[in-house]
């Protein structure tokens, strides 16, 4: 992952003539923290987990970023993935900067009681680098609304008062926002119909494949399915479903929350990663894990639209070759958009201590969404570039700007 965001990062610094000090600053992460967690297992063994936190930029506001619990993380990931929360809040125009964090862990092996001692004794080891106006943290991959609660109340204890800003993504009856668990999702559908109105096409006549049925991929199923879009394809980790007329979203992804997989569902055809990602549709979005269009599978897409909604999508042989196709890419730095914007808007709803309804939430999202869309497509006309350089074009030129500003201090 690393490679692809450096290379555009520096294609987009080369175009802006980066000041060389801006570039050498703004292209590395501003602090990492390892930590070595040991935790009790119910067994009674002791068991030592490595965890990190990388913050990658303090110019725009304080950071925020997801924390990931995977067997096979590691650091560099979390570099990259620090740097794309960056300049997704810089393209959205959103008052953060980045980070990331994990630990190095196979939750689908643990208990509930395991991960939230996990999960507390992580919070207690970076205590002193995150805060409400330092570092906020969010849900990401195997983590979710409890482990957010969990790192809420370790905190809240150690400063001796609730503090709800500290995290986002949490449960709505411990300050979480109204339309946070389908962000990512509305955020998809946003940038859709704003592409397809560009582009000139109608959504009841766009068919759509989307890989990862949780809270990113089946979100903005249901979103498109509702709004008019033909679904027909979704799979997720234990394989998929297809139908060429359209699947009964509603009844696929039910199926999906009582099984806890898209297999066996007997109303469609089975289907595999491989087959949806070489599905002819008119949009294909790729919303589960990073490295899924590769250079030996880039070419056999048959989609018109790609609209990326995982950092790390399409590997940097992939995106070379995108960038040279007829495939109109949607970025995932504007693909996660909606994400990030959302948990914007829950800090700020704990911090004046008001919720806004839903509708209102989801209108604001709407707003910065198109307004980031058309800025991007303003960029890349202005330097006839694609929508993927476009992007990181404008988000490097944000956080310049403000590292400009505010000077270095030294």
């Amino acid at each position: 992952m690393t490679r692809v965001v450096s290379k555009y990062f520096n294609r987009a610094a080369d175009i802006l003539n980066l000041d060389p000090n801006y570039r050498l600053i703004l292209g590395l992460p501003s602090r990492e923290l390892a930590v070595n967690l040991p935790v009790q297992l119910d067994s009674g063994e002791i068991h030592i987990f490595p965890g990190y936190r990388v913050q990658h930029h303090v110019a725009m506001g304080p950071m925020q970023g997801g924390l990931r619990y995977r067997p096979d993380l590691t650091l560099d990931d979390l570099r990259a993935l620090a740097l794309w929360a960056t300049l997704t809040a810089a393209v959205a125009d959103v008052p953060f900067g980045g980070s990331m964090g994990g630990i190095v862990c196979d939750p689908s092996t643990m208990s509930s009681q395991e991960l939230e001692r996990l999960t507390r004794r992580y919070v207690v080891e970076i205590l002193d680098i995150i805060g409400t106006e330092r570092d906020i943290l969010s849900p990401d991959f195997s983590t979710d609304q409890q482990v957010m609660a969990w790192i809420m109340d370790t905190y809240s204890m150690h400063a001796r008062q609730t503090v709800t800003a500290i995290v986002t993504g949490k449960p709505l009856e411990l300050g979480g926002s109204h339309g946070s668990h389908e962000s990512i999702g509305y955020g998809v559908w946003c940038l859709l119909d704003a592409a397809l109105k560009h582009l000139g096409r109608q959504p009841t006549q766009t068919s759509v494949a989307i890989q990862g049925a949780g809270r990113r991929g089946g979100s903005a199923a249901v979103l498109l399915h509702e709004a008019g879009y033909n679904v027909i394809a979704i799979t997720d980790s234990g394989g998929g479903v297809y139908r060429p007329d359209g699947l009964n979203i509603p009844d696929v992804l039910d199926y999906f929350t009582r099984t806890g997989s898209l297999a066996g569902y007997k109303e469609a055809d089975a289907l595999t990663d491989a087959e949806l990602l070489s599905l002819d549709c008119d949009v294909l979005v790729p919303a589960y894990l990073q490295n899924q269009i590769t250079a030996d599978n880039v070419k056999n897409l048959r989609c018109r639209i790609l609209c990326e909604a995982a950092y790390g999508a399409s590997t940097s042989e992939a995106s070379e070759v995108l960038d040279n196709s007829d495939i109109y890419v949607i970025p995932a730095i504007m693909g996660e958009s909606g994400g990030i914007i959302v948990r914007y808007f829950e800090w700020v709803q704990n911090r004046i201590g008001f919720r806004w309804r839903r509708h209102i939430v989801l209108e604001r999202l709407r707003d910065r969404v198109v307004a980031m869309y058309r800025n991007v497509v303003k960029v890349g006309e202005e330097h006839s570039v694609s929508l993927r350089e476009a992007s990181y074009i404008l988000g490097v030129q944000h956080m310049g700007r403000d590292l400009s500003l505010r000077g270095i201090y030294a």
